[in-house]
This record gives C-alpha cells, structure tokens and sequence, in this order.
C-alpha cells in the first residue's frame, strides 16, 4: 500500500477545556476554532485537534511525542514560560540523554504526558 500521507492529526481531550486552550497557546502553538468545543493546534505545518472531551482512562493513557530540533533551547523556553506556575497540575521534568537521542517532558493540565525529543545524529 502507498501512502502519500500529508499530515497526521492527534484527537486529544480535555478535563477543562478552556485552560488547555490556554495551556497549549502558551506553548506556542496557533489556534484554529472548529466549533465550540473543538480546536486545532498547529505549529510549523503539524497538530492536533483538542477536544472538550474528558475520559479519564484515555487522558491518562495519551502521550505525544513531538521532535524538536534542540530539546536543551527547548527546555530553557520552557522554564521561561512559567507553566507550573501558571497552570495546575501542570509538571516539567528536564531532558536527559537516552541510546536514541534526548527528550523532555511535559505533563499538561489535564494530565496528557507530551515528550519533546531530539533524535541523535549518529
């Protein structure tokens, strides 16, 4: 089977909605509202649709992976955000070197584990 793949898109759900709009503009991913209780989050031709939906057994099962290409740059403007702060229950764990590469982690507000990684040039 060929694939011409143009992007694939994450449906992920909410405990508040409207925190993790806020949430996930802070992060710096642009907003485009689908209806009232769906919007798209994109950045750099790549998202995912956040839904006003929570299932607690699926928000604690999600994770997402998203490649940057300098986890160390992106940790800093992480820390520089204040989001553990800002937002409740949100938690930040720092990068750290793995066999594939190094990566980051970010728990958003309602609990859907984000890890931001670097694959290695080896």
């Amino acid at each position: 089977m060929e694939h011409k793949v143009k992007s694939i898109r994450p449906f992920i759900g909410a405990k508040d909605y409207t925190v993790s709009r806020h949430f996930y503009l802070d992060l710096g991913f642009q907003e485009a509202i689908l209806s009232s209780n769906m919007s798209y989050f994109s950045t750099d031709g790549f998202g995912f649709y956040l839904q006003e939906a929570y299932v607690k057994d699926w928000i604690d099962n999600t994770m997402v992976f998203m490649e940057v290409e300098d986890v160390n740059q992106f940790w800093n403007e992480l820390l520089d955000l204040n989001l553990t702060s800002k937002y409740e229950n949100v938690k930040l764990m720092p990068p750290r070197v793995l066999d594939w590469g190094s990566e980051c982690f970010v728990i958003d507000p309602s609990g859907i584990l984000w890890h931001f990684g670097e694959f290695s040039s080896k």
